[in-house]
């Protein structure tokens, strides 16, 4: 459930949701809103996977990509928290790799330390 607050026009999202793009959803809603200076928002990602679900998912969302190498992406889980690191040849690769990885259930954070070579 989430729980909006307002004061001298600041906007203070809190509560939980099942994905990343719920969150970003959530503040991009209140951000262009009338009277809107600013917006916090502390929405917590939940994860109800396990890791290891979380991990088989990341990597074969990255081996269906056509434009990705797979094989130079490593994915490591701590909880719902997944690192990327490794090497991609262009912007685009990192975003597609960023977003495979976002688009997994049970992701609530990411850490991207991917290389463009």
């Amino acid at each position: 459930m989430l729980r909006p607050m307002v004061e001298s026009g600041w906007v203070t999202l809190d509560g939980n949701v099942n994905w990343q793009y719920q969150r970003s959803a959530a503040e991009d809603a209140v951000r262009g809103l009338t009277g809107v200076t600013g917006v916090s928002n502390t929405i917590a990602v939940e994860s109800t996977v396990s890791p290891t679900d979380i991990k088989s998912k990341i990597d074969a969302a990255l081996k269906r990509n056509a434009i990705l190498d797979a094989e130079q992406i490593k994915v490591q889980i701590d909880g719902g928290k997944v690192f990327l690191t490794g090497t991609v040849t262009s912007w685009a690769e990192r975003d597609e790799a960023e977003a495979a990885a976002w688009a997994a259930l049970g992701v609530t954070d990411l850490k991207d330390a991917l290389t463009i070579a």
